[in-house]
Formats: C-alpha cells, sequence, structure tokens
C-alpha cells in the first residue's frame, strides 16, 4: 500500500491517493506509537494534496475536484473551507458558482508587508 500511497501522490492520481490513503491510516490506527497522532497526520497530508492539485489552476470548479479525488463536492467544499479559514490553502470558494480560485500570495508584497512591520516594532521599541 505505502508504495501506491507514494507514487500516486507523486503522480497526481488523486483517487487512487486517496483509498490507498485509507489503508495507510488504518495500519497507522493498529500502531501504538503512531495511532495518537493520526489526526494530525491525516490533516497535513490532505492539505499537502489539496494544495498540490490546485498549484497547477487559476481556478477549477467544485464537482471536477471532487472527481479527482473521488470524493462528494460536499465533503469537499467543507474540507477546502476549513484550511481555507485556517490559512493552510490559498483560495477561496465561489459557493454560487462552486468554483473554488486559488490566489497565490505575493512574495514581494509579503516581503514588504514583514518589513513594514519590523520597521514599527522597532520605532515603538526606540520611543520608549
Amino acid at each position: 500500500h505505502l508504495e501506491s500511497y507514494l507514487n500516486s501522490l507523486y503522480g497526481c492520481k488523486y483517487a487512487e491517493f486517496f483509498r490507498a490513503f485509507v489503508e495507510i491510516v488504518d495500519q497507522m490506527r493498529a500502531d501504538p506509537y503512531l495511532s495518537p497522532h493520526i489526526r494530525y497526520y491525516m490533516r497535513e497530508v490532505r492539505v499537502v494534496a489539496y494544495a498540490q492539485f490546485l498549484e497547477s489552476y487559476k481556478s477549477v470548479t467544485l464537482d471536477s475536484m471532487a472527481a479527482a479525488f473521488d470524493v462528494s463536492p460536499a465533503f469537499l467544499d467543507t474540507e477546502i473551507s476549513g484550511f481555507i479559514v485556517a490559512g493552510r490553502l490559498n483560495a477561496k470558494i465561489d459557493k454560487v458558482s462552486g468554483i473554488v480560485e486559488t490566489n497565490r500570495p505575493d512574495q514581494k508584497n509579503a516581503l514588504y508587508q514583514d518589513t513594514i512591520k519590523k520597521g514599527d516594532i522597532l520605532l515603538n521599541r526606540i520611543q520608549k
């Protein structure tokens, strides 16, 4: 199962990946050392898979993404919206159109905002 699990993620075969993922999680549940960490591992792996899928698109319909992952659109909507709210996926969901739109963060803008923030902190320290 491990080979199909890893190769399917690498080869972007997401439906196969999710089927193998279930098998891996079942094996992890039986392990006394890994079982306490299953929820964390499941969440992180799903974020990686969704981010990898969305990286290829500017926008994608929920139906086509659900078909790619072999899950229902309702499940995918709930799952992705939680990751978006948590800041784990850079996307937004247009619920009316059923479209997931990616918004890749601008590196220059992020660096600029970070520099301004650090400058404000420095000025506040100096003024005290």
